[in-house]
């Protein structure tokens, strides 16, 4: 006889299938760590964080779902259609504060910029997977070539912190598709020099009159800013001032949760955006802010793990690629943060108040689920 009684747990079972339990458990301890600093830097802004937190949760159990050979099937479309967008922009762009980034659509107001940074390491391991065991410089440059395509078109936006966002997590799939580090030599000596031209000669090459050409004035100020925020602490350098004194004045264990006097009294601007990490250290000092490290390192572990067992070639530089990105989100912001980057509009990744980058994120956490219940369904 047939039981074909409602049985909810089986049910909830088959919902939490697809979530991997060290990825869920990760995510779920940063989205505390969010909404605990989201009620003391902008309580206000909490209940459109939750529905944020919804939409993201949504499309990442989506993606868990989705095998991964049916993702890299969408690589080449969103790859397209991401950069078709992104001449759109240039040429209908909505302007906002100087930056042509959005492109209204009558239904909906995007930033085709963001779409990138999942297309991009999609559409470069779906080209190495094609070339799977007899890849050839060639393939490399041309793998640099659809790097640079939309790389280009997002930094004339301008919009430098989600260029680089882009431009790494391409190349992070371009790496460990196996370019030789030694051809990265030339470059990393190169970078050496110009930054250590800029440190011996900033104050020469920071004067009004002098143009850097390769980067914009506001670019340039960032940069300068950066060298010496006292050359202008109530304008450009107020940022970082404001943020170092939050985090100095932590210490080890904080001043407490919502008595955080540079968060409380205004002192610290984009406290809920793209300075958060700068009110966590000051109200839950050292202590906090090495849990959440030791939450992000469980976090790329984890990714490692998953991208070093996964079946595929593909799988393999996707999930690799996506851990790298995470990376690259924490170390970026809280070098801006701490004074020792230059301030490029990078969020604290899962912890800072925004839909699209948290879309974004999550959408990458379901990518690394998708891949490793591939890892078993492979074996059944």
């Amino acid at each position: 006889m047939n039981d074909n009684r409602f049985n909810p747990l089986a049910l909830v079972l088959g919902f939490l299938r697809p979530l991997d339990p060290v990825l869920t458990l990760v995510l779920a301890t940063l989205l505390g760590y969010a909404h605990v600093l989201m009620q003391s830097a902008s309580p206000e802004r909490l209940d459109s964080q939750i529905t944020h937190i919804g939409i993201a949760l949504a499309g990442m159990w989506v993606l868990a779902w989705l095998k991964p050979q049916r993702l890299l099937s969408m690589a080449v479309p969103l790859y397209l259609l991401g950069v078709v967008l992104l001449v759109a922009v240039e040429l209908f762009g909505e302007v906002s504060k100087g930056a042509q980034r959005w492109l209204d659509l009558g239904v909906a107001r995007i930033q085709p910029s963001e779409l990138m940074k999942i297309a991009m390491p999609l559409m470069l391991a779906w080209f190495f997977q094609m070339r799977e065991g007899h890849t050839r410089f060639i393939d490399f440059i041309l793998a640099g070539a659809m790097l640079l395509v939309p790389v280009g078109l997002i930094v004339i936006q301008p919009d430098l912190g989600t260029s680089l966002l882009i431009a790494a997590s391409g190349l992070y799939v371009i790496y460990f598709a196996g370019l030789s580090w030694k051809l990265l030599i030339p470059l990393v000596v190169a970078l050496v020099i110009g930054l250590g031209s800029i440190v011996a000669f900033g104050d020469t090459l920071c004067q009004p009159e002098v143009d850097w050409q390769v980067l914009r004035e506001y670019q340039k100020q960032r940069v300068c800013t950066l060298l010496d925020p006292t050359r202008d602490p109530l304008g450009k350098g107020f940022h970082i001032i404001q943020s170092t004194i939050a985090i100095g004045s932590g210490g080890l264990t904080g001043k407490g949760w919502m008595d955080g006097t540079q968060t409380h009294l205004a002192f610290l601007p984009e406290r809920h955006t793209d300075f958060i990490f700068a009110v966590l250290a000051e109200e839950f000092g050292l202590v906090g802010a090495l849990v959440l490290l030791a939450v992000y390192v469980l976090l790329l572990l984890r990714g490692f793990h998953i991208a070093a067992n996964a079946p595929t070639h593909a799988s393999r530089l996707l999930a690799g690629a996506i851990t790298m990105i995470f990376f690259t989100y924490a170390f970026v912001n809280m070098g801006m943060v701490s004074g020792i980057l230059p301030v490029v509009g990078v969020p604290l990744p899962f912890i800072s108040y925004g839909g699209t980058a948290l879309v974004t994120l999550c959408l990458g956490i379901g990518i690394l689920m998708s891949i490793q219940r591939s890892r078993f369904a492979d074996k059944t």
